[in-house]
């Protein structure tokens, strides 16, 4: 199954992430390694305070246990989240 976690920052994210930032990324990267974070990354102006990250995995709660233990999302960078199950109808290296 697919799931997109959407990551909805605070206002002051760039200044409050700073110091998160490493074990961030190495929580994000862990993900990737394991196989089940595809894609991660922040939309673009105007709405750069929203970052999508795309999984493949069996169970939505592995998607809500990722977000849950975020440091961006424990230290307030992440001001919500949710995650959608999205069902994929056409693509290349997508199965």
């Amino acid at each position: 199954m697919r799931y997109l976690l959407f990551y909805e920052k605070a206002p002051d994210h760039a200044t409050r992430s700073v110091p998160f930032q490493a074990t961030h990324l190495a929580h994000v990267r862990a993900a990737a390694e394991r196989g089940e974070l595809l894609l991660a990354g922040n939309l673009a102006t105007p709405d750069k305070g929203t970052a999508l990250l795309l999984f493949s995995v069996e169970k939505r709660e592995t998607v809500e246990a990722f977000a849950r233990a975020d440091i961006y999302v424990k230290e307030g960078v992440v001001a919500r989240w949710r995650v959608r199950q999205w069902d994929v109808v056409v693509g290349t290296g997508v199965v």
